[in-house]
C-alpha cells in the first residue's frame, strides 16, 4: 500500500510540474523592421508571446548554429542578438536583409533551432555601441546601434522586412 501511495503521490507531483513549466515565457518572432534617426539606426524585433532573456554579444563574422558555416554578411562587426526561449517560425520574411542603412546594414539569422533564436546586425563601423530594450503593447525587441561617435536620440521612419 505504501508504494501504491508513493506511486500516486510521484504522478501527481509530475502533473502539477508540467503545467508551470509549460506556462514560462516563450517569443515567437513575426516580423523585422529596421529605421534610420539622425544618431542612429534601429532594428526592432516584433514578438507573439513573452519577454524572453536576451543576450546580445559582439561577434567579428556572423555562423550557423548547425553547420558553423560562415553566413555571408554586411557590416564590419556583427552584434548577435540571442533570445531563449524562442522562434522565428512564424516570420516570413528574408533571413538575410540588407537594410540600406548606414550603421545597422544587414539582419541575418544565424540560428532558430530548439527555443534558440539569434540574429546577427551587421554593423558598419567598428566598437559598436547600443541601447537594446523591450517595449510593449505590442511586445517588441528593439536595438539601436548608434552611428560612430553619436549617442541615441530621436525617431523617423520604419521599413518593415516581413513580406
Amino acid at each position: 500500500m505504501k508504494k501504491f501511495v508513493a506511486a500516486l503521490v510521484a504522478v501527481v507531483m509530475a502533473v502539477m510540474v508540467v503545467p508551470s513549466a509549460s506556462a514560462a515565457a516563450y517569443a515567437q518572432l513575426t516580423n523585422v523592421r529596421t529605421g534610420h534617426h539622425p544618431t542612429f539606426d534601429r532594428v526592432v524585433f516584433d514578438l507573439t508571446g513573452g519577454q524572453v532573456p536576451v543576450t546580445i554579444s559582439a561577434i567579428t563574422e556572423p555562423t550557423n548554429c548547425g553547420s558553423g558555416k560562415p553566413i555571408s554578411a554586411k557590416g564590419v562587426e556583427f552584434l548577435e542578438v540571442r533570445l531563449q526561449p524562442a522562434d522565428g517560425h512564424s516570420y516570413t520574411g528574408s533571413r538575410n536583409i540588407t537594410t540600406g542603412l548606414p550603421t545597422a546594414q544587414s539582419v541575418v539569422f544565424t540560428c532558430d533551432f530548439e527555443a534558440d533564436l539569434s540574429i546577427a546586425i551587421g554593423v558598419g563601423h567598428s566598437n559598436a555601441t547600443y541601447n537594446a530594450y523591450y517595449l510593449a503593447n505590442p511586445l517588441r525587441y528593439v536595438v539601436d546601434v548608434h552611428h560612430a561617435g553619436s549617442a541615441a536620440a530621436g525617431t523617423e521612419n520604419f521599413h518593415d522586412h516581413n513580406n
